[in-house]
């Protein structure tokens, strides 16, 4: 899988963002990584855009500095995905890959950025997601939704699996289902 130069102007887009928030009189930083399998997909995911998306919502939830990456991929490199770690041999809209499970009060020290005289700040490293483009646009049309939205829903969906969240099913009523629309409603991104 390939970057993009997109990927370090979001990174760097991100950290001028969040330096200048503040949360609970603390700095809070994002350190969001953005790729594609193919250049084509940052037309439909493009970087800055998801990366705003994904501030949003850690700043809405409160979140401290942390870090997680978005790689844009095919529906055939998902369902390989699925395939190899959920045992599943079809596609999928979005896989999380939560980097703190089983580990207790995980974290990777590292020196701010642009602050010689603050001492490390404690980065939580959230994990990974993998959304299939194809998937999305697919989803975008069965909800007949604009793919913006659609590609805000499933950023939130992720975050909530690499925050701990989970379901068991995809009915409307699962509680993480529940809170995925309404976060989508509270920041604006539900069209409806």
């Amino acid at each position: 899988m390939r970057s993009s130069k997109p990927c370090l102007d979001a990174i760097i887009a991100g950290l001028n963002t969040h330096q200048n928030r503040k949360d609970n009189q603390t700095m809070n930083r994002y350190y969001i990584d953005v790729t594609y399998e193919d250049e084509q997909f940052a037309v439909q995911a493009p970087s800055p855009l998801v990366v705003e998306y994904l501030e949003n919502v850690l700043a809405f939830l409160g979140q401290s500095s942390c870090e997680c990456s978005v790689n844009f991929v095919s529906d055939q490199t998902i369902q390989e995905l699925n395939r190899e770690y959920r045992d599943k041999d079809e596609p999928t809209d979005i896989l999380s890959f939560v980097q703190e499970e089983d580990i207790e009060d995980f974290s990777w020290p590292e020196v701010q950025l642009g602050m010689p005289d603050s001492p490390p700040e404690e980065i939580r490293v959230l994990g990974d997601m993998v959304i299939s483009l194809d998937a999305l646009k697919r989803n975008a049309l069965s909800f007949s939704v604009e793919l913006d939205e659609e590609l805000f829903r499933l950023l939130i969906h992720g975050l909530l699996h690499l925050l701990g969240e989970d379901h068991s099913s995809n009915d409307a009523d699962e509680p993480m289902l529940i809170k995925q629309e309404e976060i989508l409603h509270q920041l604006g991104g539900s069209k409806r």
